[in-house]
């Protein structure tokens, strides 16, 4: 159906040669293939993280575990309290003004 053959690339290869040159087709290579050590760099460096961010998140979850109850309960109390000392400032200030 649709086949190029080692003929037709070759006449491709010669007309972009004779279009671009070499300094220019040179410089496109280096600086395609500098991209893709770039890109390979990134990804790994990435992955890399990703790793030592799942140890971190691991760990926490264990410790949140084990503490669990009595932290939940001491969190709701604050909250509890944090509401009743706004409920009491805004009547406060409503009695000022």
């Amino acid at each position: 159906m649709f086949g190029i053959s080692p003929m037709q690339l070759v006449i491709i290869l010669v007309i972009v040669v004779l279009l671009f040159g070499t300094k220019k087709l040179r410089g496109l290579g280096g600086d395609l293939g500098s991209a893709m050590k770039g890109f390979k760099k990134a990804m790994s460096d990435d992955d890399k993280e990703k790793d030592a961010d799942a140890d971190f998140v691991a760990k926490e979850k264990v410790e949140d575990k084990t503490t669990g109850n009595a932290e939940n309960a001491e969190n709701a109390e604050n909250l509890e309290n944090t509401k009743s000392t706004v409920q009491q400032t805004k009547s406060e200030h409503k009695e000022n003004n």
